[in-house]
């Protein structure tokens, strides 16, 4: 009753700072960019979540924001913001689509919800910085460590004459070994960032052997190679400077389609020293162990977020992973931890399954600011826990329809076809006559119409997010098809590619700069100035958030 008492104390503290727009309900709030920057410095629990698509968030946004966007905002919603009671701040481009987001998390059950007035272009007007990007704690961290740790590299050009002389050495690509299999630097074995301590001594036996650990850009490959030097392996460890893309610009070829992947065999005959550098890496960082008994309290505290994460390989996760820790591969959970962490100042609580990987992660995620901890025995001790998330289900999908039902009401001009694919995959090839749309402009894009909508759709939460939307503004709503384009052509429906339709400044889900950096020599320059760029741009609370240790 205590802790009950508190957390509504809590909220209607934090309620004073808020303010009832005129003419609307108790439940939505504002928070002014100042009040908003005051909060994110008083220590407690908040969510910012940004429900711009991604296009349009990764033109600028604030550097704590979560991307949420709109048309998925309720099925992603719960993981990312378990605690419905946690402080939740809405920020849109100033459009009204924050207020739709923050009726429906309070429709979910989430108890303390605002909106940032204005939306970020009053964030910048107050004379803030908006950043541009995505996964960008994660991305300015890697920076600072590379700065403050003096982590070693090697530019592409060292490399290749390494290769030349058939210099001893290993290059391990960081990424995932999806990303690994699309392109990598020739003779690499991919070995992701969080199980690079647990498998190093496979992939380099050899202490003579020279490490460089490469990724897509820079972030992994500090972080993949502070990781070893910090664990303590007897080899040089360099990072290689600006990833495959460094490897590009210089005009190397890359592979396509390399299987080389870390070894599965772990070996167990020092397993025990290599848990114990670990322990010791997380003791110098602050993370500490943590008991499922104790994890299960906290899941239970309405003052407090938990988040918990298995952090091992897929296969593994696969394998014996259990409900209450879902999949967050290690070394993408600090490359991205936005991603699966939604709640700033949570606890957040990983687990692998023999003593190794979690503590590493632990003490990274200490270092990028939050109060991590690795779990007592493993998932296995997870295997009791359990966790309810707000929010319930997602409304209805669509009736699904077959590509021949679709042709027959199509061709008799009895429906309309909205495609809420992806921007690009619209592009790509579409059924002729579907206009492209996406949830947030579905109303404009229906208006004045008469048909009955049948959304063209590759993912049935997104179709039941947008059918919702259409649903709320009036519009029927016939069913859904699959993105099936074989299916599509087999029924009658020809299909067609649109290379410049929509739009780049319609493709609001798309962020050019990213996207492109893999094939267009401009693209990775802008995106490697953008990495360097982050740390300058820092004001102190910002910078604030950090705990890199020293070595």
């Amino acid at each position: 009753m205590a802790v009950l008492l508190i957390g509504l104390r809590l909220r209607q503290d934090r309620a004073k700072l808020t303010k009832t727009r005129p003419g609307e309900t108790p439940l939505t709030k504002t928070v002014t960019a100042q009040e908003l920057k005051a909060m994110l410095s008083d220590g407690g629990e908040i969510a910012v979540l940004d429900v711009r698509e991604d296009g349009v968030f990764g033109e600028g946004h604030l550097f704590f924001a979560i991307p949420v966007a709109y048309s998925r905002f309720e099925a992603k919603l719960p993981a990312l913001a378990p605690n419905p009671a946690v402080r939740v701040v809405i920020c849109d481009d100033g459009d009204g689509i924050a207020d739709k987001a923050a009726r429906h998390a309070s429709e979910m059950g989430y108890l303390d919800v605002q909106v940032l007035e204005g939306g970020a272009p009053a964030w910048k007007a107050a004379g803030y910085t908006l950043y541009q990007g995505v996964n960008l704690p994660s991305k300015t961290f890697g920076e600072l460590v590379e700065i403050e740790r003096h982590t070693p590299r090697i530019t592409a050009d060292d490399l290749q004459r390494m290769r030349d002389a058939c210099e001893n050495m290993v290059i391990v690509d960081g990424r995932t070994p999806a990303e690994y299999r699309r392109f990598n630097i020739p003779d690499g074995i991919s070995c992701p960032n969080g199980e690079l301590a647990l498998r190093i001594e496979a992939i380099a036996p050899d202490p003579e052997t020279t490490i460089v650990v490469n990724c897509a850009g820079r972030t992994r490959s500090i972080i993949g190679a502070q990781t070893l030097i910090d664990f303590g392996v007897p080899n040089r460890v360099v990072a290689l400077e600006n990833g495959t893309q460094g490897w590009m610009l210089a005009g190397y070829e890359e592979e396509h389609g390399a299987d080389r992947l870390y070894p599965q065999d772990v070996g167990g005959d020092t397993l025990a020293e290599r848990r114990a550098k670990a322990v010791a890496f997380a003791d110098k960082c602050g993370a500490g162990h943590v008991s499922a008994e104790t994890v299960g309290t906290w899941f239970a505290d309405p003052a407090r977020t938990t988040y918990l994460f298995d952090i091992r390989t897929d296969e593994e996760h696969a394998a014996d992973g259990v409900a209450a820790a879902p999949h967050a591969p290690g070394g993408q959970l600090i490359q991205a931890t936005d991603q699966w962490v939604g709640v700033r100042n949570a606890r957040v609580v990983v687990a692998d399954s023999e003593g190794v990987r979690a503590p590493i992660v632990a003490g990274w995620l200490r270092q990028l600011g939050h109060e991590a901890y690795a779990l007592e025995g493993g998932v296995v001790a997870a295997a009791g826990l359990s966790r309810g998330l707000p929010g319930g289900a997602l409304p209805s999908t669509p009736t699904q329809m077959t590509a021949a039902e679709v042709a027959k009401a199509h061709g008799a001009g009895d429906v309309r076809l909205i495609d809420i694919r992806p921007s690009v995959t619209y592009r790509a090839g579409h059924i002729d006559g579907a206009a492209w749309s996406i949830r947030p402009r579905l109303a404009e894009a229906c208006k004045g119409g008469t048909k009955p909508v049948v959304l063209v759709a590759g993912s049935n939460a997104v179709a039941a997010l947008a059918a919702r939307e259409l649903t709320d503004h009036g519009v029927d709503v016939a069913g859904m098809l699959n993105d099936d384009a074989d299916a599509w052509r087999a029924a009658g429906l020809d299909v067609v590619a649109t290379p410049d339709d929509p739009s780049d400044a319609d493709c609001i889900d798309y962020l050019f700069f990213t996207h492109e950096r893999r094939n267009l020599a401009a693209a990775a320059r802008q995106y490697l100035a953008w990495e360097i760029g982050l740390v300058d741009q820092l004001d102190e609370q910002e910078r604030s958030a950090f705990r890199i240790i020293g070595g």
